[in-house]
């Protein structure tokens, strides 16, 4: 089973989780960018919170080193291991299917712009996405709207005309919040973790 890619006009994609199984990179790399600061991330503690932005997760945990020097350094480090990286097949191939059919697609992520953009480079997807919106190109993360509006205006498409596909809830609910059809891609694919 697919999603409906012919029913929509545009596709928008999660990043992490999503289009690549990130956490286990991600984990580990914030908790490296938390350890001179004398924070311990706990795995379970931060699986639990999957879909949530970074800096969210920083103010959760207390900590009062600058958000922005250690959001900073985990993407340095997660950008030095990006090769490591692994594509979820099944879902590139829903993006591959969506470009072949003319559909724009975007990528609509929490993340930062560098990491998301130095993945797929990585991984050799850049090309079949119009548009990356990331962390920096909005005021509200997940599970707010505005990563998938922003998507929607850039690939000048109405959000009730877009396909979300998400691995977390925080995401779905931002894809609802913002009017959209969204997939639960948790159903498809699953992580090393």
């Amino acid at each position: 089973m697919t999603p409906d890619i012919a029913a929509c006009e545009a596709l928008i994609m999660d990043w992490d989780g999503t289009l690549v199984d990130s956490q286990p990179l991600n984990y580990r790399c914030l908790a490296a960018a938390l350890a001179p600061h004398g924070v311990a991330l706990e795995e379970t503690w931060y699986r639990a919170r999957l879909g949530t932005s970074g800096g969210d997760l920083l103010t959760e945990l207390g900590v009062s080193a600058s958000h922005a020097e250690v959001l900073t350094r985990c993407g340095e480090l997660i950008i030095e291991r990006v090769g490591s990286l692994r594509p979820h097949a099944v879902v590139v191939g829903w993006v591959e299917a969506a470009y072949a059919r003319g559909l724009p697609c975007a990528v609509a992520s929490g993340g930062g712009g560098a990491v998301v953009r130095a993945g797929l480079a990585a991984m050799g997807l850049s090309r079949l996405f119009r548009s990356v919106v990331t962390r920096e190109d909005v005021a509200r993360g997940k599970p707010a709207p505005d990563l998938f509006l922003e998507a929607a205006r850039r690939l000048g498409v109405a959000p009730g005309r877009c396909l979300v596909v998400e691995d977390a809830d925080e995401g779905l609910a931002a894809a609802r919040a913002a009017g959209m059809r969204a997939v639960d891609v948790r159903s498809f694919v699953s992580s090393k973790w």
